[in-house]
């Protein structure tokens, strides 16, 4: 296996335990897992462009990419295959050069189609059926970081993405 040219991720489900929380005043809250954001920082320092690509539309997710300084950021999206194909037209890769985690039906012909297919432990277990990793950890529970380690202890780049991550933040 070589390291993708992209990595693309659900959110709902991944990075969240998928939970949507609503105040009586009409905020809606997610909770992310701090731990993540170490994969972003893994695929930043090895040159992997990270993207999202998400059902749902939140300032939420917004915020959240815009503070990781996540690449590409697509909302609101039902059919996330086409999006999936029309960003590797534009960045001139294949989708079997792509590896993607998602945990939902509206991820099953995404992951189908990536050279790398991963979903979280908590996914049901006919989206775990046709995804080439399960992660150890669930949604929300750091499954994104677990991906990245994943895909970087099978490229034997792991220790490479970690050296030049700490160097991070020796700065």
């Amino acid at each position: 296996m070589n390291l993708p040219k992209l990595v693309i991720t659900d959110i709902d489900g991944v990075w969240t335990d998928g939970g949507m929380y609503y105040d009586q005043t009409g905020n809606e809250w997610k909770k992310f897992n701090t731990s993540d954001s170490a994969g972003i920082l893994f695929c930043k320092k090895m040159n992997i462009p990270v993207c999202i690509i998400t059902g749902e539309n939140t300032e939420i997710v917004s915020r959240r990419a815009a503070k990781l300084k996540v690449e590409h950021l697509y909302q609101g999206v039902s059919d996330k295959l086409t999006v999936a194909t029309e960003l590797c037209e534009k960045l001139n890769i294949r989708l079997s050069d792509v590896a993607y985690i998602g945990d939902d039906l509206g991820d099953v012909e995404l992951l189908k189609a990536v050279g790398f297919s991963c979903s979280p432990a908590n996914a049901p277990a006919y989206i775990q059926k046709i995804t080439t990793y399960v992660t150890r950890l669930k949604g929300g529970e750091g499954a994104f970081r677990d991906f990245i380690e994943e895909i970087l202890n099978r490229t034997n780049t792991f220790e490479q993405a970690l050296e030049l991550s700490l160097n991070h933040y020796k700065k």
